[in-house]
């Protein structure tokens, strides 16, 4: 398919909310960007109703139906074996065939990353794929971290992977030739870490990546590097504790904000700085997770994302159509393996 007008399959009946917001932030996707085609994957009466509701010609969209849902808590074996025409797997099956150039859901980790593995398989070179998603740093840009679930335990080859993977991500997205990479670890000196820890940085020092070294869990967000690089058990601890760390700011600051007339009264005369405030650290703008290591590329959304962040998920998906993220994922771990191998102490 042309990367010039991609095609993007969106998993219409995923996440919290599904219809309410799923098709809404298409109709305003797909009116920001014509040059790319939606095709909205789910119950097609149900869709239908609700592009009737937002006053959209279902003219505008080219409908994929598909009969089942996979629910927030369905199991992977449920979702695989049991609801094969389930709109996750119709989403993930338009990739493989050539209907679309990328599929979004905001449905079931689990199930999203099983599904899209079975539909897609792995690139050569790959043994597991990985979610990675941008988080926002003091440089005011993002670091793109990586895995965040998908693997909890990991060999020094994985964490290898999650490197040339994350670089290729920051390469296609942000159009840098060479992303610094760095290993999340509990010191940058050489010593510090666990075996595998330490035997993947040796893997990434040989690798021809613009390998940094190790990192801390604060270098994420001064932007030290383009890339942090960990498991999967670390990373959705950090995300997860960002996520939390955010509210508990955000809930802070309104209470004291609201504690008494002065600091309501110097609440208003903060409101912009606030908002210019919120608006950086707002993670809506950073939602759409990339399953990195697929035959295909594909976005997870926050579940409870509302329109906006999913519009977001969506315009991840398009750049990384038009950027090439798929071919220049092949050409990093096709250079990876032509090289020579490193000399052995």
């Amino acid at each position: 398919m042309s990367h010039s007008s991609p095609t993007i399959a969106i998993d219409c009946m995923g996440g919290d909310h599904g219809l309410p917001v799923t098709v809404p932030a298409a109709m305003a996707f797909a009116q920001a960007h014509p040059d790319t085609r939606c095709l909205l994957v789910g119950d097609e009466s149900q869709i239908r109703q609700v592009l009737q509701q937002n006053a959209a010609s279902a003219g505008q969209f080219e409908i994929l139906h598909a009969s089942e849902v996979v629910t927030m808590h369905d199991s992977v074996e449920i979702a695989l074996r049991r609801k094969k025409d389930s709109s996750m797997r119709v989403a993930a099956q338009a990739v493989k065939d050539g209907r679309a150039d990328a599929a979004v859901s905001a449905g079931n980790t689990g199930a999203w990353m099983a599904i899209s593995r079975y539909v897609l398989k792995t690139l050569d070179g790959i043994d597991r794929p990985a979610i990675a998603t941008a988080l926002p740093n003091q440089r005011g840009g993002s670091t793109t971290v990586l895995d965040l679930g998908a693997n909890v335990d990991c060999t020094a080859d994985h964490l290898l992977q999650f490197g040339l993977m994350g670089a290729a991500l920051v390469s296609a997205v942000d159009r840098r030739a060479q992303p610094s990479v760095g290993l999340l670890n509990i010191g940058e000196e050489l010593i510090k870490g666990n075996e595998v820890v330490k035997q993947a940085a040796d893997l990434l020092r040989g690798s021809g990546l613009n390998f940094y070294g190790n990192v801390e869990g604060d270098d994420i967000f001064k932007g030290t590097v383009d890339v942090v690089v960990c498991d999967g058990f670390v990373g959705n601890v950090v995300l997860k504790s960002v996520e939390g760390l955010a509210r508990m700011i955000g809930a802070m600051m309104r209470e004291e904000f609201r504690r008494n007339a002065f600091t309501m009264a110097a609440g208003l005369v903060a409101t912009p700085v606030l908002q210019r405030f919120r608006a950086r650290v707002d993670n809506r703008r950073y939602n759409g997770a990339a399953l990195l290591g697929l035959r295909g590329i594909v976005i997870k959304s926050h579940g409870s994302a509302d329109a906006y962040a999913y519009g977001q998920a969506l315009q991840r998906a398009r750049e990384a159509v038009l950027n090439g993220l798929l071919e220049g994922t092949i050409q990093r771990l096709d250079a990876l393996r032509s090289r020579p191998p490193a000399p052995t102490a």
